[in-house]
Formats: structure tokens, sequence, C-alpha cells
């Protein structure tokens, strides 16, 4: 979060190391698998699942900033006692592919709101995990999607090349 509230890992192992990290300093971690996304709907059913969304959700990407800003708001959604929110997204190089779009806007919403949270001395910050290792987003809520520290390089992406 130093650099983006979005970070970018390609192994999951390392992935891992950070989410138990993470889970020992008393983050509330919410994981989703985006790789059985393969429609927008798929993304909507899982994340209102995950965060207990209210039966209104409209299940668009509108709907979605509204209900992500009532998240970091503390209304539902995760704990604000514990020290921070941590969204996971693993495998989302697949749902980019399938829907760029709102594979795009749904990480702006999380950076938005991450930046919203720190207004009010809470943390938002979202791990995106994927399988290709050349993953390129553009700027996600004006800054940079950045890879983690240990895998920044390319070479430690590709160390068969």
């Amino acid at each position: 979060m130093i650099n983006a509230p979005v970070t970018l890992y390609w192994r999951p192992t390392l992935l891992d190391q950070t989410i138990a990290w993470l889970d020992q300093h008393g983050y509330q971690i919410v994981q989703l698998d985006a790789a059985r996304w393969e429609t927008e709907d798929d993304l909507h059913r899982d994340v209102a699942d995950a965060f207990d969304f209210p039966d209104y959700y409209g299940h668009n990407l509108d709907a979605l900033r509204d209900c992500m800003s009532d998240v970091t708001d503390g209304e539902y959604g995760w704990n604000t006692d514990r020290t921070g929110l941590v969204v996971v997204f693993r495998g989302y190089d697949r749902f980019a592919r399938s829907c760029p779009r709102a594979a795009q806007l749904v990480l702006d919403i999380i950076a938005e709101q991450s930046r919203t949270a720190l207004l009010f001395g809470r943390r938002v910050m979202c791990l995106v995990q994927s399988d290709d290792p050349d993953i390129r987003l553009t700027p996600v809520g004006a800054t940079p999607a950045a890879w983690n520290d240990a895998e920044w390089l390319d070479s430690a992406r590709h160390p068969d090349r």
C-alpha cells in the first residue's frame, strides 16, 4: 500500500505469505476467485456474497461503487475494529481477458475506496494475483497497479528466461 492500493502478484505462494502476514496482523481478508468469472454477472454475484451486500444491490458497476462505499464506511462487509480490509482476487487475468472494462473499473473502485478509507483512519487494500506474469493494467485510480517488491522485475516473473 506504500506505492498504490492495488498490488499485483504472480506467484500464489508469495501471495499466500503476504495474506498470512496480514492476517496475523489483524487484517480481515476477503478472497475471491476471479478465474471463475466469465461474465460481469459472475463478479457481482460473488462480491455481493463476500461482502454481504443488501438485497437491493443492483448488480452493476455503479451499484458496486455505492455498496463498496458502504463497506468502507463500515455499514456492512467488514469489521472496522480490524486493522484493515484486504480484498484478494485470484486468477484476475482470466477475468480481465473476458471482461476488460469491468476488470479495470473494479480495481478503480477499490482504489477509490482505499483513499476514502484513509481519510477516516481505515485501511483498505487489494491484492491481485495473475497467472499471466505480463498482465498490464491501466492506472488504477490514477495510480499504477504495481507489482509487489519481490516480483517487480520482469526476470522475477520469468525465471525460465
